[in-house]
């Protein structure tokens, strides 16, 4: 191997940890700096550099004001009750969606599957006009169950994470069924649906991480503050003549540690199912 093969490897090995290292750096940094200002006094924030550390890590009562003040027991029970229903709504919706798209063939499943699609590319934003005409005409607006509804739409990434999971999964096992009796229900429900495990894990991880941080949606058809959801809570503390940045912070990690224990929890069943859910093969 030569001086020049030598410096290569070197200098590749060295930009790819520099960058490593760069990246989780800025990554971190904003964790870091909420956890140095939710320590913070009033005064300590507005005398400070964000990352100056507070002259006590003992202070928890920034945690207490705001778990307090934004009304956040609350809004965590809202949040757990639409994240579980939604959840449990758009896993049963999507994978029996993608039973009938991928299991039987009939005119307009091609048309159907690329409406699906098409329905990606069209941003949230410019539907609002017509959803928020929509919502109020039915009179979901303000209402905990209109809100549940609307998040339990179709999701379309868990429709075609459920369709390539269904493409791995013999016809022979359906076959055989319905040849010993099983109706089409059972087989879905008996035989297939419990072998969608990873892809149930991995729709449940998508599609709760977007419903437990969803704010837009949350803000514009939430207007009652008791049925508000954690993501609403923190706008509590922000106003017209300024915002308490120590108590939003701290409201931040207090939201935060629900997801850090389940995850911590039940992180080797994420993991499998992220990668047996999404990955073809």
């Amino acid at each position: 191997m030569t001086v020049g093969d030598n410096v290569k490897k070197y200098l590749w090995i060295f930009i790819k940890y520099f960058s490593m290292i760069f990246f989780s750096f800025v990554s971190l940094l904003p964790i870091v700096s909420c956890v140095i200002t939710a320590f913070k006094t009033d005064a300590e924030y507005q005398n400070t550099n964000v990352m100056t550390p507070p002259e006590s890590w003992l202070n928890f009562q920034n945690f207490i004001d705001a778990f307090q003040k934004a009304d956040m027991g609350r809004a965590f029970l809202n949040s757990a009750i639409v994240v579980v229903i939604v959840v449990a709504g758009s896993v049963m919706i999507g994978s029996m969606l993608a039973y009938v798209l991928n299991r039987f063939t009939f005119p307009g499943n091609g048309l159907i599957r690329n409406l699906f699609l098409f329905a990606t590319l069209l941003p949230g934003i410019a539907m609002q006009v017509s959803t928020y005409q929509l919502m109020y005409q039915l009179g979901f607006i303000n209402h905990l169950y209109g809100y549940i509804i609307l998040m339990m739409g179709t999701d379309v990434i868990s429709i075609y994470i459920f369709i390539q999971f269904f493409e791995n999964i013999p016809t022979s096992l359906d076959e055989s069924a319905y040849m010993d009796g099983a109706s089409y229900v059972t087989i879905f429900f008996r035989i297939l649906f419990p072998l969608l495990k990873p892809a149930i894990v991995t729709c449940m991880i998508l599609k709760g991480v977007g419903v437990y941080n969803e704010y837009y949606s949350a803000q514009l058809y939430l207007v009652d503050k008791k049925i508000q959801t954690v993501a609403m809570s923190l706008y509590t503390f922000t106003g017209p003549l300024g915002s308490k940045y120590n108590l939003i912070c701290a409201g931040v990690i207090i939201t935060l540690l629900p997801a850090l224990i389940i995850f911590i929890a039940f992180q080797k069943q994420i993991y499998s199912g992220l990668t047996s859910g999404a990955v073809k093969g």
